[in-house]
């Protein structure tokens, strides 16, 4: 099977790179060892966040949500897409001090979109929250999506322009041959000029087939979701000096993280709640909203991602592999970022260049030299 670009990986990072490629006339197969979003990408918070965000990666999510602002014109739907704000609460002076000295820091990079608010606009915001808070660090722009929702509306987009994606379809061996890529899996033999590594929490595993091997992590986030409730809260909730991470959907539904991390056996794909965990990520619910003691939750899962040890991902061209690419290691904060990945890697393949700074992020920061 011949094609310009192969992408391994059906993720959003992967659909998003097909979407822009197809875009520019560019023929791209996608495959995956599962099915698309069958791990990170369909089972993750939904958060699109430029809130907080390492000083690397800001220019790219400011381009980013740019793009999510106006994602039905990128993918004909609106990925369920809300935009109610982000908040980092302090609950004392010591909080508020580090959230001040973040919201300055980000100035001082040339950008506006972090602020402090007191305590008097705070319970504005969200009246029901628990009366201890003194402020919060917002970011007005930010909100969520439904994942699954946002990498199908990719996907389809990126097929009715010309990219195929198989399912199923495990890499077992990745060949160079003269200026292109050999790799063979469990569906046939798959011939391309251009080989996309964006494998997520397996994209370790390819890297070090493509002579690359990287210090990527897998780890399970877990996730739970409430009964649906009356509406009492509009922006995405996070603290500053706890794990805390809600927001109330649509249909009234509470999705609860906070970077919590499930038992994982990699080799099966397979994961198991740590209920103690999740106990402790609802008693820090209830402390800031203690009308939510009898709440009850309804199901708790967890999903698959690779994390990096500085917690940005590895995105550029491979700098001794001719024709190669990756994007992984997102370390739980993918969603916001991929439309704009997807255009990087585009402009990356095809113009050789992009106008976004991705230094930071380049693979060779792991002291291995390519």
């Amino acid at each position: 099977m011949n094609t310009d670009v192969l992408i391994i990986g059906a993720g959003l990072v992967g659909a998003s790179t097909a979407l822009q490629l197809a875009m520019r006339g560019c023929h791209c197969t996608v495959i995956d060892k599962d099915s698309p979003g069958r791990h990170a990408s369909g089972s993750n918070a939904g958060g699109l966040r430029q809130l907080n965000r390492d000083p690397a990666e800001i220019p790219l999510t400011v381009e980013a949500a740019k793009m999510w602002h106006d994602i039905e014109s990128l993918v004909d739907s609106d990925c369920d897409a809300r935009f109610p704000g982000q908040l980092r609460v302090a609950e004392n002076q010591y909080d508020l001090d580090k959230l001040e000295q973040r919201a300055a820091m980000v100035r001082a990079m040339g950008y506006q979109h972090e602020e402090i608010i007191d305590k008097k606009e705070l319970y504005q915001l969200v009246p029901a929250l628990a009366p201890h808070c003194v402020g919060a660090l917002i970011c007005r722009g930010d909100g969520f999506a439904r994942p699954y929702h946002a990498l199908t509306a990719f996907r389809q987009k990126a097929e009715s322009l010309g990219a195929t994606f198989h399912s199923n379809t495990e890499a077992y061996s990745i060949e160079q041959e003269g200026d292109g890529w050999s790799v063979r899996t469990s569906q046939g033999t798959y011939n391309s000029k251009i080989l996309v590594n964006c494998a997520g929490a397996w994209a370790g595993e390819l890297a070090a087939k493509m002579h690359k091997p990287v210090p990527l992590s897998p780890k399970a986030l877990m996730l739970m979701v409430t009964e649906r409730l009356p509406h009492f809260v509009d922006p995405v909730m996070g603290a500053a000096s706890r794990k805390l991470s809600f927001k109330q959907m649509q249909n009234g539904t509470l999705i609860i993280g906070g970077a919590l991390v499930a038992k994982l056996d990699f080799a099966q794909g397979t994961t198991d709640i740590d209920w103690q965990q999740l106990a402790a990520s609802a008693k820090t619910v209830t402390d800031f909203f203690p009308q939510l003691k009898n709440v009850r939750v309804v199901r708790a899962w967890a999903g698959i991602e690779g994390f990096m040890p500085d917690n940005i991902p590895v995105i550029g061209a491979s700098k001794s592999m001719h024709n190669a690419y990756h994007a992984f290691g997102f370390s739980a904060h993918g969603l916001q970022l991929s439309p704009v990945i997807g255009r990087i890697l585009a402009q990356l393949i095809l113009d050789g260049s992009t106008e976004l700074p991705i230094e930071p992020f380049n693979i060779n920061r792991f002291n291995n030299q390519e």
